[in-house]
């Protein structure tokens, strides 16, 4: 890859550009496509062009580039280089380490010595299992810590309480400590799905003091909504578990919540009312469950516009499952309603029921094939 690409990620730091809007349900990507999010092409392809043709100012001598790395920009890349260790001699002016892909063991003690100035670190796809507990202490103003498909069974302790995301999926985490995530005020998105966690793995206290806005624990072997998760969530992705129900106090403290993931669960039932404390919900993901009748209170939902109901069991739909009855009550009408692949006979579906749909074509059914 030509190293001007990464001149971008410069661009984010030095321009002090806003964070990034609450995220989507995670897809792992590159290193760079994570820096890049907030970048404006515009002015990167100026940045870039100004690079190119020279401004007339001296650039300074770079200090020694680490064997088979390559260096530009406080951006030093050494990934898929085979490492077993974290190279020595990395510019102390750093600010974007990609070590992704390589043989890493272990993180020592002054593997990071003198990186003050690191924003983001990405160790992605190594072999990880150990890290000293002092090895983060150097990255004063680390933010971003992509730390996914390595061998961990803790999450690291010593993480900088300049954190604001950490991105921890597929490794080998069991338990969650209370106060894994102490002094970590800043923090506000953690990925942690495709780990065999537990619900009894969460000691209680284990998030407090978090304030999170983004959480993911999907892929893992949980069999209900987890107690106790930060209050200030606005996006919570629970997909691909073995929750088999909810119940009434589960999401009762989750107020803020705008999407909500439930899909590729056991789920049979939603215990009436569990749904009424989620006000500002706009998104509910429940497709891929065992449901057998619409959650009751949708209609109680002012802003809830999108509804992922497909591949269920459900096998009648009421005129007042969606719409509240009345004017007045639905802030913002449904762009979408998903049915499909669900034994309900939809031509006895009264029209009436989607009084509150934008259009005839947010509302999918049909496809259904007995199993």
């Amino acid at each position: 890859m030509m190293l001007s690409h990464y001149l971008p990620l410069l661009l984010l730091c030095l321009a002090g550009l806003p964070a990034r809007s609450p995220a989507l349900p995670f897809e792992q990507r590159t290193f760079l496509d994570f820096a890049m999010d907030n970048i404006d092409s515009d002015v990167a392809t100026a940045f870039m062009r100004d690079e190119e043709e020279g401004s007339g100012t001296e650039v300074p001598d770079r200090p020694t580039c680490p064997f088979g790395c390559r260096c530009q920009l406080s951006v030093v890349q050494c990934s898929d280089l085979g490492l077993t260790e974290v190279p020595e001699g990395i510019p102390l002016d750093t600010k974007f380490l990609d070590l992704q892909n390589n043989r890493i063991t272990e993180l020592k003690e002054h593997d990071f010595k003198g990186l003050t100035n690191l924003y983001a670190l990405a160790l992605v796809n190594n072999r990880i299992s150990k890290v000293h507990p002092r090895t983060f202490s150097p990255l004063k103003h680390m933010q971003k810590l992509y730390f996914s498909r390595n061998h961990l069974t803790t999450i690291p302790r010593g993480l900088p309480p300049s954190l604001v995301e950490l991105r921890i999926h597929d490794n080998s985490i069991k338990r969650v400590s209370a106060g894994t995530f102490s002094g970590l005020s800043r923090m506000n998105c953690i990925e942690m799905g495709s780990n065999p966690i537990q619900n009894s793995d969460f000691e209680p206290g284990a998030f407090k003091g978090l304030k999170l806005n983004y959480l993911r624990i999907s892929e893992a072997k949980l069999t209900g909504v987890p107690k106790d998760l930060p209050d200030s969530l606005q996006e919570l992705h629970l997909d691909n578990n073995q929750i088999q129900a909810v119940e009434l106090e589960d999401l009762k403290r989750y107020k803020e919540l705008y999407r909500l993931g439930l899909a590729h669960n056991r789920i049979r039932n939603i215990e009436d009312g569990s749904l009424a404390f989620l006000h500002k919900l706009t998104e509910l993901h429940l497709e891929y469950n065992r449901l057998n009748r619409v959650p009751q209170g949708l209609q109680s939902m002012k802003y809830l516009q999108m509804v992922y109901l497909h591949v269920n069991n459900i096998t009648k739909v009421g005129v007042d499952d969606f719409c509240p009855r009345g004017s007045g009550m639905k802030r913002t009408f449904y762009n979408g309603i998903s049915l499909f692949d669900n034994p309900v006979n939809y031509w006895e579906v009264q029209p009436a029921t989607f009084r509150c749909v934008t259009s005839q074509q947010a509302i999918r059914f049909g496809n259904y094939k007995k199993k």
